[in-house]
């Protein structure tokens, strides 16, 4: 996958991943954002050897979540 379909993955999947995090998090969408665009996850789902981008918004948000809670990411077998 080049790196253009990846971004355009990414404008699919940010939008919904950050809303699930303001949901979650009670979060304004600029702190949601920010929580997200700083954390480990979104770099390596910039990734495309990660292939992270195809794992659901859900299966993200607990990935984020565990990163936000012990600062480690436990992937998937499927990533």
């Amino acid at each position: 996958m080049s790196e253009v379909s990846i971004k355009a993955m990414l404008e699919f999947i940010v939008p919904r991943l950050v809303r699930m995090i303001m949901e979650k998090q009670d979060m304004t969408e600029k702190e949601a954002l920010t929580a997200l665009y700083a954390s480990d996850l979104y770099r390596q789902l910039e990734r495309e050897e990660t292939k992270l981008w195809h794992l659901s918004v859900p299966t993200l948000y607990a990935l984020w979540q565990e990163e936000r809670e012990t600062g480690k990411i436990t992937y998937p077998e499927e990533a």
